[in-house]
């Protein structure tokens, strides 16, 4: 449970949603086709998404039954193919788990308008790192 720890200790902050229950997250991950990264699955069985402050950055997650029509109205696969996008920074950047190697290799940044893969910045090896550092950014 130390994963589940740190991720709360992370959250302060942060006005998360309800748990989403494991069959919801099993769905969503058959509906997309994708494996999702464990520790985010840590956070959607604490905060099924929410939004708030993270340290002095903003960060909006999307609720897992959200991921897929959000990606496809933002035309993710079209535009940055390979990328999951899961939230966003409240502004014009959004927050994607990169799979263009097949499975996650972690977490990028990326702004919605001119999203291409040419914008595409790594930003966290993983998404327990990715809290940590919007944690730690001033």
């Amino acid at each position: 449970m130390k994963k589940s720890q740190n991720i709360e200790e992370l959250l302060v902050g942060f006005s998360g949603n309800v748990p989403a229950r494991e069959n919801i997250i099993s769905n969503a991950e058959a509906k997309l086709s994708k494996l999702l990264p464990s520790d985010f699955k840590e956070l959607l069985k604490i905060s099924n998404g929410g939004e708030g402050n993270i340290g002095n950055q903003y960060l909006i997650i999307w609720a897992i039954e959200e991921l897929a029509a959000y990606n496809e109205q933002y035309e993710v696969a079209k535009y940055a193919p390979g990328l999951l996008v899961f939230g966003s920074n409240g502004g014009g950047e959004a927050y994607a788990f990169d799979y263009r190697i097949g499975s996650c290799s972690g977490v990028v940044k990326i702004p919605f308008v001119g999203m291409t893969l040419q914008y595409a910045e790594d930003f966290a090896p993983n998404f327990i790192d990715f809290l940590r550092r919007l944690r730690n950014e001033k």
